[in-house]
């Protein structure tokens, strides 16, 4: 290889993760469309789904509404015609699509208030939670990942990679119970400095809320920094491990670049493409919550509220939380695929 060749080749490489230009006559209009309307046959599909799934749990919602009181058969009826569970099922069925459609989930059960009320309420507290611990473990990941998938084969790449295969395997309400038991509860000598759970103590305002809420967001968000950032770490690594053998850094070595430059400027940006979708897939998941550590810790978020409504089972508010979560994983998956071919232009061909 010529040195009139090197800077070339470094270029083109760069050229190809700072996306396509622009041209007439591009594929990717066509593939944009095809992501759009699979993502649009999803949502109705997960639409439907979440009609008919959740009417298979037993139990009677009004009986569980009532406490167990005796009630009469004129009451049970109507509360049934009230909620519209006295309709048939084809009925049920059209009349939910048809509100859905319009953002209307209908009225929950046990709260008697709208669905997206209730939703929208939630929904800041868990993206409290899961949008803070989203951008440590995906920080963590990356940085880890990279440092390891460069260092492969040392005794640091061993330690990061076993640690991060070992706590992406722990179950997160498992460790969720034993950070409450040792860091919240205390055990032997070490005193319990978390509280066990819930949002806030009640009663601060101003800087003292927030270090209030601060506080009580440290154990849930070190569980999920813990379980997820694995994942994280080894897409990195695996996707920059790849990257190591192509020529282009062996040219950019060979240009007298330091070891350092040639992983932040060329390695790195190239091997970042399937951590991108990853990245968009946990972004997803932010807005559907984390279900268990939720209700371990007893979080007020839209993961604690679908366990109480399922539970019940609260129907229209299960149907309108399963929705929300499926919905916000099928549009950052799509996002993810509509991103991917700006990055490398060979995915829209």
């Amino acid at each position: 290889m010529t040195a009139d060749a090197t800077p070339a080749l470094v270029e083109d490489k760069q050229r190809t993760a700072a996306g396509p230009r622009v041209r007439k006559g591009s594929a990717y209009p066509r593939y944009l469309a095809g992501k759009v309307a699979g993502a649009a046959v999803s949502l109705l599909a997960v639409l439907v789904t979440s009609f008919f799934l959740f009417r298979l749990i037993p139990g009677d919602p009004v009986k569980t509404m009532t406490g167990g009181r005796q009630v009469s058969a004129e009451q049970l009826a109507a509360y049934r015609e009230e909620f519209g569970l006295d309709l048939p099922l084809w009925r049920q069925f059209t009349d939910y699509c048809g509100k859905a459609l319009t953002g209307d989930f209908g009225t929950s059960y046990q709260f008697r208030a709208p669905v997206v009320d209730k939703i929208t309420e939630a929904l800041p507290n868990t993206l409290l939670l899961t949008g803070t611990a989203f951008i440590l473990y995906t920080a963590l990941g990356i940085f880890l990942g990279t440092r390891s998938a460069w260092r492969h084969g040392r005794l640091g790449d061993r330690v990061n990679t076993g640690l991060a295969l070992t706590l992406y395997s722990i179950p997160s309400f498992w460790l969720g119970l034993l950070l409450i038991i040792v860091l919240s509860v205390g055990i032997g000598p070490l005193p319990g400095m978390f509280p066990t759970g819930g949002m806030e103590s009640g009663g601060e305002e101003g800087f003292a809320y927030v270090l209030d809420v601060a506080h009580h967001l440290v154990l849930p968000v070190v569980t999920l920094v813990a379980v997820e950032y694995g994942q994280t770490l080894l897409v990195t690594r695996s996707a920059l491990l790849d990257e190591m053998g192509s020529d282009y850094l062996t040219t950019a070595r060979a240009k007298g670049l330091r070891d350092d430059l040639v992983r932040r400027r060329h390695a790195v940006p190239n091997a970042l493409l399937p951590t991108v979708t990853l990245i968009f897939i946990n972004l997803g998941r932010t807005v559907a919550g984390v279900i268990l550590v939720e209700t371990v810790f007893s979080w007020p978020g839209l993961g604690g509220l679908f366990y109480q409504a399922l539970s019940v089972p609260d129907l229209p508010l299960v149907q309108g939380l399963f929705f929300v979560f499926a919905a916000a994983v099928i549009l950052m998956n799509t996002l993810a695929d509509l991103v991917y071919p700006l990055l490398d232009p060979r995915v829209a061909r």
